[in-house]
């Protein structure tokens, strides 16, 4: 167990030290810390959802050959406050980022038999300053993951090049091709929890099983942040109101009737 008593600089211990390998390896991961019965609850709401989606358009890909990504639905008990407002991962945000960051991704990649390794990439369309691509900035924007399933090396876990979101695109690519950086598989359980910053290059990685591999990922941002690089499910009006004024305050999505 972590001790939480210790600090340094007004932060837990292992909270800091998570930050510390965000900033240093690009990705971090909290061991068995989403209670069991919530994932089991949010992935028996999904898995009709996600089912029906395969038989209609499981020949229409999104992320390459037998990948897809689907926008979480909002309905509990595929949403619950526990993946969103956690104390533990928001302290980890906050403390990579700042205070007054908001949530506004919330979707599943499922990789399926079939799938092979992605291109190495990073998650975003363009960078924030386009006339200076490699310029040093602050991170303004994480991605927390967890699996629906167990995923293992042969569900086709994400592969990440650790460091790599500190290097000049190019450099990283060029280590990456000549394996000076080797690509690390980050294998989940079920209740682990993977942070990891976006500019990190990464990959999926071929699914063997007839199980899909459901890994469900929530962005958050700086509140100063906006695009619309991914496709997202309105909050229905009765789970908005059942959110605090502060939760509220948190979620950038759009709001149903």
């Amino acid at each position: 167990m972590p001790n939480w008593l210790n600090t340094r600089n007004g932060e837990p211990m292992a909270t800091k030290e998570k930050i510390i390998e965000i900033q240093d390896k690009g990705f971090c991961l909290l061991k068995a810390h989403f209670a069991r019965p919530a994932i089991d609850a949010c992935r028996d709401a999904f898995w009709p959802v996600l089912l029906a989606y395969l038989k209609t358009r499981g020949d229409e890909s999104n992320r390459g050959a037998h990948r897809h990504f689907l926008p979480m639905p909002f309905e509990p008990p595929c949403f619950a406050r526990t993946f969103f407002f956690d104390a533990e991962v928001l302290s980890i945000v906050h403390g990579v980022m700042d205070d007054r960051v908001v949530a506004d991704q919330w979707g599943c990649d499922a990789p399926l038999r079939g799938s092979d390794y992605q291109g190495v990439h990073v998650d975003y369309h363009r960078p924030l300053f386009g006339e200076a691509p490699d310029l040093a900035l602050p991170v303004h924007m994480l991605v927390v993951s967890f699996g629906l399933v167990r995923i293992a090396r042969e569900h086709g876990p994400i592969e990440i090049a650790p460091g790599t979101h500190r290097m000049p695109r190019k450099e990283a690519l060029r280590a990456v091709e000549s394996a000076e950086i080797g690509m690390l598989p980050v294998p989940l359980e079920i209740g682990d929890v993977l942070i990891r910053h976006p500019w990190a290059l990464h990959r999926g990685s071929p699914n063997t099983t007839d199980t899909p591999r459901a890994l469900v990922s929530i962005r958050y941002v700086r509140r100063w942040y906006v695009d619309d690089s991914r496709e997202v499910n309105s909050i229905p009006r009765a789970t908005w109101e059942s959110l605090t004024p502060g939760q509220q305050s948190i979620m950038r999505f759009p709001v149903g009737d």
